[in-house]
This record gives structure tokens, C-alpha cells and sequence, in this order.
């Protein structure tokens, strides 16, 4: 009976220390494993992630740097409004013309994102718009020639509208050609 009774207290014990310390102490290793294999996974992805950069980086570094100057010129990953303004100056003056009223207004996204009737859902451009005028006065055949360099140039620039006006109305002078005041505004763009 003695033998009996210590059987049973032996299994009594056996099953307490089951319960209260063997299977909470198997579940939480169980969740470590878990965690481990997840980390694992995790360092795998950044290990491939690492090598992805360094494919891609090594791709960049062999472009040419004049390449990638011109593709910043084409579309910037930023907003430089003096530096724009400076090239179209540049261009203008090699034509004989300045610019004068120069207005810079940001994109019309960027003015609705303050109001609380915008655009339903997200805004998936992955770029944005800068609009300015400018104005300025000469002849039409300087002027023709200053758009098709805007035209040529690496700057991507969209005509948003032009009027132009006789500069020399009531003045009677005998110039070789009629000079004119023009009014012109562009948009351009740059990545988000």
C-alpha cells in the first residue's frame, strides 16, 4: 500500500512538474524556434536585398556622370526655382532677351492637399509640377529663336500659355522690325 500510495505520489509530482514547468517551458521554446526561423527569413531577405544594392549601385557607377548630370537637368528629384530661373535667364540673355515679372506658383496638387475637398483615395504621380511666367520684349524672330532653344533644351517644359502685344504701340519709329512684349508661362516638372 505504502508502494502504492509514493506511486502515485511520484505521478502526482511528475505530472506538476509536467504541467507547471516542462510545458510552459517547452512552449516558449517552441516560440523562440519560431522567432529564430522568422529572423532567419528576415536576414535572408536583407542579405538578398544587399546584394540587389550592390548589383544596382555598381550598375550606377558605371554610367557616365555626364549621363546622369543631363537626366538630373531632364526631371530633378528636387524643386530649385532660382536655379531654373537662372538657366531660362542664361538662355534668354543669349538671344538678347530678359526676363522681367517672373512669377513662380507651385503645383495645383500641392495648393488642394490644404483644402478638405481633395482628390479621393492616394496620389500615386510620382512627380510634380512647378508653373511660372515670365515676361519679356524684343523682336519675333529672337523670340522664335529663344523657344526652339527652350524647345531643345534638356529641361522638360510645357508651354502653359503666351500672349504677345505690340511693345512700341503709338511710337513712331523706323525700326527694321517690330518689337514686341510677350508674356509667356511654363510648367515644368520634378520628381516626388
Amino acid at each position: 500500500m505504502i508502494r502504492f500510495l509514493i506511486a502515485i505520489i511520484g505521478v502526482a509530482i511528475a505530472g506538476g512538474i509536467f504541467f507547471f514547468y516542462t510545458k510552459p517551458a517547452y512552449d516558449s521554446t517552441r516560440s523562440i524556434a519560431s522567432q529564430i526561423s522568422e529572423y532567419n527569413l528576415a536576414l535572408d531577405k536583407a542579405a538578398e536585398l544587399q546584394k540587389l544594392r550592390q548589383a544596382l549601385l555598381s550598375r550606377y557607377n558605371a554610367l557616365d556622370p555626364n549621363d546622369i548630370a543631363r537626366l538630373q537637368k531632364l526631371l530633378p528629384d528636387h524643386v530649385d526655382n532660382v536655379r531654373l530661373i537662372l538657366d531660362l535667364d542664361n538662355l534668354a540673355s543669349a538671344h538678347g532677351f530678359t526676363l522681367q515679372n517672373v512669377s513662380v506658383s507651385g503645383s495645383r496638387a500641392a495648393e488642394d492637399s490644404d483644402t478638405p475637398l481633395g482628390t479621393i483615395g492616394s496620389n500615386s504621380q510620382q512627380f510634380d509640377s512647378l508653373t511660372f511666367g515670365f515676361s519679356t520684349t524684343g523682336t519675333y524672330p529672337a523670340f522664335l529663336q529663344f523657344m526652339e532653344s527652350l524647345e531643345r533644351s534638356l529641361r522638360i517644359v510645357d508651354l502653359v500659355s503666351l500672349s504677345l502685344s505690340p511693345a512700341n504701340a503709338g511710337v513712331d519709329t523706323k525700326l527694321p522690325e517690330p518689337v514686341y512684349s510677350y508674356s509667356v508661362t511654363v510648367k515644368t516638372y520634378w520628381l516626388k
